[in-house]
């Protein structure tokens, strides 16, 4: 069984979907595409990051979240990490347990440390995932499921030793078109009963298995591209969702959501979007 939240528990999260209490974001100060590590990256190599208009987006989609009544801790960017911002890979948060990742790329090789120090700075026990690489992006919770991508950034081995140390709750491998890097850029869960999908990047197996414990609410080929399936849920059926994804909207709004739209055009030039640009410590 999931372990049950205490009154005073400074880190507890079994859904995509509770109020967001606590999370953990980065500045994107030194954000750059140095290296074309996913497909969104290639269409942007040559015009790059602006990064006074990604600050300014980030300040914005921080704001957001504040406003909502969100503490929202700031980690320190290092010049060496560009894609820092991106703080949903670097750990993760199952029951009361924070799970620190291993990460799949050379680029992105240091910020596990960052996270490291600040939570040893702060008093917060871990658990750090050191079989093969993990990256948070393809972990999605509900309850007592924990559903993980088999992707480039997450294999086999490394959701096997997820599945001995988060005890109570039931991992479910789910395999998808790797090409598309993490599992939240093609599913995303929004409450009890429904979650966004891009149909095309999973095989029918995945996705009768996906359809048998969620409503599904299809993303199309265009707004996949800027990341309609990697929104951010605060609470209450509020979600942070890009402005340009109008169909994505539209549809959220039609099923009882209240979507707070937030430009985030720079920042998904490299690939990731709110979800990507959070890492939930405490959902209640």
């Amino acid at each position: 069984m999931a372990t049950t939240i205490r009154k005073h528990q400074t880190e507890y999260c079994d859904s995509e979907y509770d109020r967001l209490k606590k999370v953990i974001v980065c500045q994107p100060r030194y954000m750059k595409i140095e290296e074309v590590i996913n497909e969104t990256q290639k269409h942007f190599l040559d015009k790059n990051i602006d990064i006074q208009t990604a600050l300014k987006q980030h300040d914005d989609f921080v704001k957001a979240m504040k406003d909502n009544g969100t503490e929202v801790i700031q980690l320190t960017p290092d010049q060496k990490l560009p894609e820092q911002v991106f703080t949903r890979d670097i750990g993760f948060t199952i029951g009361d347990t924070v799970y620190v990742s291993e990460m799949g790329s050379d680029i992105r090789a240091g910020e596990e440390e960052v996270l490291i120090n600040w939570l040893e700075s702060n008093g917060h026990k871990y658990k750090k995932i050191d079989f093969s690489s993990i990256e948070g992006g393809d972990v999605i919770v509900d309850k007592n499921k924990v559903f993980v991508g088999v992707s480039h950034r997450t294999n086999s081995g490394a959701i096997d030793q997820l599945n001995e140390l988060a005890d109570g709750y039931s991992v479910i491998p789910v395999p998808f078109q790797k090409k598309y890097l993490h599992l939240d850029c093609v599913f995303n869960i929004l409450s009890p009963q429904e979650a966004l999908v891009f149909s095309p990047a999973f095989k029918q197996k995945e996705l009768q298995m996906l359809g048998s414990y969620y409503n599904l609410i299809e993303v199309d080929d265009k707004e996949q591209f800027t990341m309609g399936t990697n929104v951010l849920s605060i609470g209450d059926k509020k979600v942070l969702s890009l402005p340009q994804n109008k169909a994505v909207n539209k549809k959220l709004r039609e099923h009882g959501y209240k979507v707070i739209e937030v430009d985030f055009s720079e920042i998904i030039k490299s690939g990731g979007s709110f979800r990507c640009c959070s890492m939930p410590v405490l959902r209640k």
